[in-house]
């Protein structure tokens, strides 16, 4: 078995494809170490395990809606893609979604995954209740000031089979890129720039002096759709993928085109191939009043970068109050770049930029890859203390810890 791009291969002695929530906790209880798998999407082996590997593949996708509280429970297993169309056709939304809908919830959540918006907040945060196994076999629910605690928990609190989120009422979407943005305009006026629609995204391949492309995402409901020019950028003509070797076939709906929220906010389509496969990925969050000095600081490093990338991503993210949320207590700017598949180089070049980006506090993607020895997570998360305490409290004998977790302190 291996990950979605190929760099993680999985070897565990057993791997379960339960059908039902009693064979979850019959296989959590029967392994010395568990861990669950969700759409394979990680690019570190925080989902391994060299001996209890739990696959989704066969559990059935429940969704279930309530349109009068506007919520939904969803199981594990189920793509983003999948809810958004069962949520759409009920009349709902997410409030955000992340670049791929390919991706399962619970993986998602569970690792601080998101999307874009100067007030959109980590996808984690639609969560309303987590129901999961834990390591003693109990069948355990999660509400209320707990959530802060256990939505993005790493699988490393029990194995997670159902999650209920809150939705908001169904909103359309237009999607419009620009093209040729001035760095320095970008570092000028991040905030203006970053808020232009709903959710934006800019992407460079730092060989010039521009941001390459600029995704801007409107709500139809609550925006100003934009014009021909976006502070001196000009509206693309045809249609675009991030990467320049990419098909712009799988890439959603541009040109200003109006859509329902689900077409629109994901980059790619849920019937094409995600992205572009064969890729590495890191990911850095920093406080966005730090975002021009961060930028600034890659940007004197950026002969060092291009080699190694296909592409770099920038989206900011609200502030939110999960302990182990890449967003925890600071409005943010995710910094993502997608490299090229040499293992050995990107690992190798990893720790300078990591030390460039250290006097901005930046925080990794838990979900992929990183030098753990560049980071101090005890400083770097207020609350990292009491979660590796409440973490013990649910699971004192570590059955859900493997090596990666291990490497990170956890």
């Amino acid at each position: 078995m291996k990950n979605w791009s190929g760099n993680v291969t999985f070897n565990p002695s057993v791997l379960v494809h339960p059908t039902s929530v009693e064979e979850i906790k019959a296989a959590v209880l029967a392994g010395e170490r568990v861990r669950a798998l969700g759409s394979s999407h990680s690019f570190n082996t925080i989902a391994a395990s060299d001996d209890v590997l739990i696959s989704f593949e066969h559990f059935p996708k429940d969704i279930e809606i309530d349109t009068v509280a506007k919520r939904v429970r969803v199981a594990s297993g189920v793509r983003y893609g999948e809810l958004a169309i069962a949520l759409h056709s009920a009349g709902l939304a997410l409030p955000n979604m992340g670049s791929l809908p390919h991706i399962t919830v619970v993986g998602a959540t569970s690792t601080g995954t998101h999307g874009s918006g100067l007030s959109n907040k980590n996808l984690s945060a639609a969560i309303v209740s987590i129901e999961l196994i834990t390591a003693s076999g109990d069948d355990l629910t999660i509400t209320g000031d707990e959530l802060n605690a256990a939505r993005v928990a790493l699988g490393a609190i029990g194995v997670i089979h159902h999650l209920t989120l809150q939705a908001v009422d169904s909103f359309e979407v237009a999607q419009t890129i620009y093209l040729d943005l001035q760095f320095e305009t970008l570092l000028l006026d991040f905030d203006a720039v970053m808020g232009s629609g709903y959710s934006v995204s800019a992407f460079s391949i730092w060989d010039d002096e521009v941001i390459d492309q600029l995704w801007v995402k409107s709500r139809v409901d609550l925006d100003t759709l934009p014009g021909d020019d976006l502070f001196g950028a000009q509206r693309a003509s045809v249609k675009f993928h991030p990467l320049e070797v990419g098909s712009t076939e799988s890439a959603t709906e541009q040109l200003g085109s109006i859509g329902p929220w689900h077409e629109r906010l994901p980059h790619f389509k849920l019937d094409f191939m995600p992205s572009f496969g064969d890729e590495l990925q890191s990911e850095f969050f920093v406080d966005r009043k730090d975002a021009a000095a961060a930028l600034a600081a890659l940007h004197a490093i950026r002969a060092q970068i291009q080699p190694l990338l296909l592409v770099t991503e920038l989206r900011t993210i609200g502030a939110d109050e999960i302990w182990l949320s890449e967003a925890y207590g600071r409005d943010s700017v995710a910094i993502h770049f997608t490299w090229k598949p040499d293992f050995e180089g990107v690992s190798a070049f990893l720790p300078t930029l990591e030390k460039t980006l250290a006097p901005f506090k930046a925080r990794p993607h838990w979900g992929k890859l990183f030098t753990a020895e560049s980071f101090d997570f005890a400083e770097l998360y207020p609350k990292f203390g009491e979660w590796i305490t409440y973490r013990a409290g649910l699971d004192p004998d570590r059955k859900f810890i493997n090596a990666q977790l291990g490497a990170w302190g956890i």
